[in-house]
C-alpha cells in the first residue's frame, strides 16, 4: 500500500520543497474524484453522542464536525454538483486526467473517514475499475482521516488542500512566489507527519547506533520548523523591499489600482487589455501567482498603476492566504479595488460572497470598489443588450474589449489621487518642453496664439498644474 514516508534528510527537506504531488510524468496520471455533501444543520453540527474516545479519535472528531459546521457559512449557495464542477476544473489544472467521479451524501461526517467505511470501500472498488492513480476529495482532510482512507483504497489520496497547493506550486515562478508556496506546503505537511511502526521509534537502536534519545518523527518537525522559520524570514526579507518600493512609488502621486476576483474570472485578461501587457492570460485556474504591476493612462491623462493579483476560491486554504500576505498587500494599500467577475457563471454570486470572505480576511473589504462585470461577450444577446451600468458596477468584455472606455472613465471619477482640475494657461512659445507636456499629459480643450504665448484651457492633474503655476491665469 503506498503511504508517504515521514522520514527526510536535511537535504530532501530542502530539495523537495516544492514537489507537486501530482506527479508531472509522461502521461497524465488518473483522477478519482469524490464529491462529499453534509445534510447537517449548523444548530446540530456541534452535538455529538457522549461516548468516551481516546484524545486521537475525539481530535478527529472535531476537525470533522467543525468542518462541517463551517460549511454552511463559507459556501451556503454552491450546489454539490457545482463544488464538483469545481474540483474538475483544478484537477485538470494540476495536470491530471478525469477517471471517474463520486457523490457521496451523508448526514453528517465519519470521525474516523469521512465518508464511512462502506462507501470508502465501494469507492476502492470504483477507482481500481479505471486504473486511477490518486483519488482527490473536495474536502479538507485531517491526517488521520487521511491515513485511514489510503488504507482502506489502497491508492493516493489528496485533499481539496493539498490539490490547491500543488497547483500554486506548479504555477509558482519567481522566487518569491515559491517561497510563499513552500511556506503553505510546510504548514500543511507538518501537522500530518504521524509515526508508523518504526517511524517512531528512537534513533539509536544498538551499540554504536544510538542516537540523542528523540524520536524520528521530532527530528522531522525539528528540521522543519527550522526550514519554516528560515522561508519566513526570507519572505519578510520580501516585504521589506515591497515597503521599500512601495514608499517610493506613494512619494509620487501615482494611485494604484487592484484587481481581485475569483480564479479564472478574467482578471489577467482585463490587465492585458488596459495597460497593453503580455501577462498569460490561462482557462486554467490560478495561472496567475506572481503579482504583475504595469502603468496605465485614464482618459484624463493621469496615470495609475494596476496590479494584478492572484485569484481566490472557495475554502482558499488559510495557510495560502498567511503565505501570500506580501503579495496581497498591494490589494491592502491600492487606492480603488476593481472586483472582478464573470457575468457568464451561473454561480458568479457565490463566488463574490467568496471573495467577500477573502477580503475580510485581509482587511481591505472597506476599501473603495467597482465592481466590474467581464466576460458579457459569453452573454445571449438579448441578455447582454439588456445590461446597465450603474454607479457600483461596469460590464465589459476584455476579450474582446468591449465597455474598456466606460470603466476606465468610471476608475478616473472614483480615484481622489492627483484629481484634475480645468485651468486657463498662457506659457510663452519658446517654452517648448512646457508645452509637450502639457499635451502629453493633459486634456486641451482650446489653443490660441496670440503676441508670442500660447492660450490654453486645459485640464491637468494637480502635480502637473503645480509645476506650471506660474502661468496659471486666475
Amino acid at each position: 500500500m503506498p503511504r508517504n514516508d515521514s522520514r527526510l534528510t536535511g537535504r530532501e527537506t530542502s530539495r523537495n520543497k516544492l514537489k507537486p504531488v501530482l506527479n508531472p510524468a509522461q502521461r497524465q496520471e488518473a483522477a478519482f474524484l469524490v464529491g462529499v455533501e453534509f445534510r447537517t444543520s449548523r444548530r446540530g453540527a456541534g452535538k455529538t453522542a457522549s461516548v468516551s474516545l481516546t484524545a486521537g479519535a475525539q481530535a478527529a472528531r472535531d476537525h470533522a464536525t467543525s468542518t462541517a459546521a463551517s460549511l454552511p457559512a463559507d459556501s451556503p449557495d454552491f450546489s454539490s454538483e457545482e463544488s464538483l464542477d469545481e474540483l474538475r476544473a483544478l484537477a485538470t489544472s494540476a495536470g491530471a486526467r478525469i477517471a471517474g467521479e463520486f457523490m457521496q451524501r451523508r448526514d453528517r461526517p465519519d470521525p474516523a473517514t469521512l465518508i464511512g467505511k462502506g462507501k470508502l470501500e465501494e469507492i476502492a472498488g470504483a477507482a481500481a475499475s479505471v486504473s486511477a492513480d490518486v483519488i482527490l476529495f473536495d474536502h479538507d482532510l485531517s491526517p488521520s482521516q487521511q491515513r485511514n482512507i489510503e488504507r482502506v483504497v489502497n491508492t493516493r489520496v489528496i485533499d481539496r488542500t493539498q490539490l490547491i497547493l500543488d497547483i500554486f506550486a506548479k504555477h509558482a515562478r519567481t522566487r518569491e512566489g515559491q517561497m510563499q508556496v513552500e511556506l503553505a506546503q510546510l504548514e500543511y505537511l507538518l501537522p500530518r507527519l504521524a509515526g508508523r511502526g518504526v517511524e517512531m521509534s528512537q534513533l539509536g537502536g544498538g551499540i554504536g547506533t544510538r542516537g540523542p534519545g528523540e524520536t524520528q518523527l521530532e527530528t522531522d518537525r525539528r528540521k522543519i520548523y527550522r526550514r519554516i522559520r528560515h522561508v519566513k524570514q526570507q519572505i519578510e526579507n520580501v516585504r521589506r523591499i515591497r515597503a521599500q518600493q512601495r514608499q517610493r512609488r506613494e512619494s509620487v502621486p501615482v494611485a494604484t489600482v487592484a484587481l481581485v476576483g475569483y480564479t479564472n474570472a478574467g482578471k489577467s485578461t482585463l490587465f492585458n487589455a488596459i495597460t497593453r501587457a503580455d501577462v498569460l492570460a490561462s482557462p486554467r485556474m490560478f495561472a496567475t501567482l506572481d503579482p504583475t504591476i504595469r502603468a496605465a493612462e485614464l482618459p484624463s491623462k493621469r496615470k495609475v498603476l494596476l496590479s494584478d493579483t492572484v485569484g481566490f476560491i472557495r475554502h482558499l486554504p488559510h495557510t495560502l492566504v498567511s503565505a501570500f500576505r506580501a503579495t496581497l498587500e498591494e490589494v491592502q494599500r491600492a487606492a480603488l479595488i476593481l472586483q472582478v467577475s464573470d457575468a457568464s457563471s451561473p454561480i458568479s454570486a457565490e463566488q463574490d460572497t467568496q471573495v467577500e470572505s477573502v477580503l475580510k480576511e485581509l482587511e481591505a473589504d472597506k476599501k473603495p470598489r467597482l465592481h466590474v462585470m467581464n466576460k458579457i461577450d459569453l452573454l445571449p444577446a438579448k441578455q447582454r443588450e439588456a445590461l446597465r451600468d450603474d454607479e457600483q458596477s461596469v460590464h465589459v468584455s476584455a476579450a474582446k474589449g468591449i465597455g474598456l472606455g466606460a470603466l476606465l472613465d468610471r476608475i478616473d471619477t472614483l480615484l481622489e489621487e492627483d484629481r484634475p482640475s480645468r485651468v486657463r494657461l498662457r506659457i510663452p512659445q519658446q517654452e517648448g518642453k512646457t508645452l509637450a507636456l502639457l499635451q502629453a499629459r493633459a486634456r486641451i480643450y482650446s489653443r490660441q496664439y496670440r503676441d508670442g504665448l500660447v492660450e490654453l484651457e486645459a485640464e491637468a492633474p494637480d502635480s502637473l498644474l503645480r509645476k506650471m503655476r506660474e502661468w496659471v491665469v486666475e
